[in-house]
């Protein structure tokens, strides 16, 4: 639980970035497979290495993979003018498709270092894995740091809330629209990491169906689909929120397929609430004196 629900909240912080930007990442999931199935695939082919050397090219494989195919959604979005909905659909076909034709559809092991490293008890007790917690809350940390006091931040947020306005004020919307697919694709990675190294093998399969549980707990975190709104403790929240809610129909045995109907309400009753927040807000705006 634990685990799943680090690799949401690390993933929907990077994709609220990019929702707050006024975009969304439906590739996430699919990244996530790459990353972890190229790394397990780069440390098959090298061999035993010096553990600290094994955990370095492992983090270093995913973070490549992964920004790479966060540039390839960026670029593509801004050159093509496609509707990032429309783009990062057809790169999440495209890269589970390529994860599951370099892997072979095979589940391919970590080196005990990577497992050593994300199961390290850190002096907790062997029965707690703090790790995946703490990068989990350190992700949280420097993505609100990020939205909240720099600069670069706020111009997100003015993008979002209106990419127009921000143009003509100076801002360079492409290269923001680029960083924060970027930043997200690097989430998915750093997630991947994290996750293959836990489990202890990667396949192509992995994450799959990860997108609807990364935009569910951004959204019901707060970000609006509209842009301009959003946080990262409240992705983080949004993340734990929906893990609880897993957790609590398999405590009760009730039917699995209950999950997707109780995330699908919980995710359109926040968008309605969104909606009706902006448009109350827009009438008072517009109410006379």
């Amino acid at each position: 639980m634990a685990t799943d629900a680090s690799a949401f909240a690390i993933m929907g912080v990077g994709a609220t970035l990019v929702i707050i930007a006024g975009g969304i990442d439906l590739s996430v999931g699919a990244i996530y497979a790459l990353a972890g199935v190229t790394m397990a695939m780069v440390l098959r082919a090298v061999g035993p290495m010096d553990p600290a050397m094994t955990v370095l090219l492992g983090l270093g494989t995913c973070l490549a993979v992964s920004l790479v195919c966060g540039l390839a959604n960026g670029v593509m979005v801004i050159g093509l003018g496609v509707h990032p909905f429309i783009i990062t659909l057809g790169t999440m076909w495209i890269v589970r498709g390529i994860a599951f034709v370099i892997s072979r559809a095979e589940s391919i092991l970590i080196p005990t270092p990577l497992t050593a490293v994300a199961k390290a008890p850190l002096g907790l007790g062997t029965a707690l894995y703090p790790v995946p917690l703490l990068s989990m809350l350190l992700v949280t940390i420097a993505g609100g740091v990020y939205l909240s006091r720099t600069v670069a931040g706020r111009h997100i947020f003015a993008v979002g809330g209106n990419p127009e306005a921000s143009r003509f004020s100076g801002l360079n919307v492409s290269r923001i629209t680029l960083g924060v697919f970027v930043l997200s694709g690097l989430a998915a990675g750093f997630a991947a990491f994290l996750g293959a190294a836990f489990y202890g093998s990667a396949t192509s399969s992995d994450a799959n169906g990860y997108e609807l549980y990364v935009v569910a707990s951004a959204v019901v975190g707060g970000a609006s689909l509209s842009g301009g709104k959003g946080s990262a403790i409240s992705a983080m929240l949004g993340a734990l929120l929906i893990v609880t809610m897993r957790q609590a129909i398999r405590t009760l045995h009730l039917d699995q397929n209950y999950e997707w109907i109780i995330i699908g309400t919980a995710l359109i009753v926040a968008v309605v609430l969104d909606q009706r927040g902006w448009k109350k807000l827009a009438e008072k705006l517009s109410a006379p004196a």
